[in-house]
């Protein structure tokens, strides 16, 4: 299978560049895999893992929402927050993902449940990026 470029970047910077043979992301339109080759598109990101697959090698990257641009011969993700296995503090993910949770449950009138389940899907993505790396 041929290879293409990807690149993950944020505004921080580049998070994630390789040579892949597949690229499979979350849209809001639903997932996408892209093969070398794939139709000129850009979409809308939804917060998820993004796999970077190479033979029997999967790379995930953790993606808040952010552009999805595809070209014949590269990928380009421009996310607001990225973070690879090795980035991700583990620690801070399950916390973030308790407090959510938490807001979630809590009947006070002043929470914003929509950042809530944002919250908790962002830390949900980096949690199970991690340990799929582990």
């Amino acid at each position: 299978m041929r290879t293409y470029e990807v690149s993950v970047v944020t505004p921080d910077g580049p998070v994630y560049s390789s040579e892949v043979e597949m690229v499979i992301a979350k849209t809001k339109g639903g997932e996408l895999g892209i093969l070398y080759g794939h139709i000129p598109l850009v979409a809308p990101l939804e917060v998820g893992a993004v796999q970077f697959k190479n033979g029997e090698k999967t790379d995930l990257v953790a993606v808040s929402e952010g552009i999805l641009e595809v070209r014949p011969e590269q990928v380009t993700i421009l996310a607001q927050a990225a973070e690879t296995p090795e980035q991700i503090d583990i620690r801070r993910a399950e916390e973030a993902k308790r407090r959510a949770e938490s807001r979630l449950k809590s009947s006070q009138d002043d929470i914003d449940f929509k950042r809530a389940e944002l919250a908790l899907k962002r830390a949900m993505t980096r949690i199970d990026v991690y340990k799929h790396h582990s």
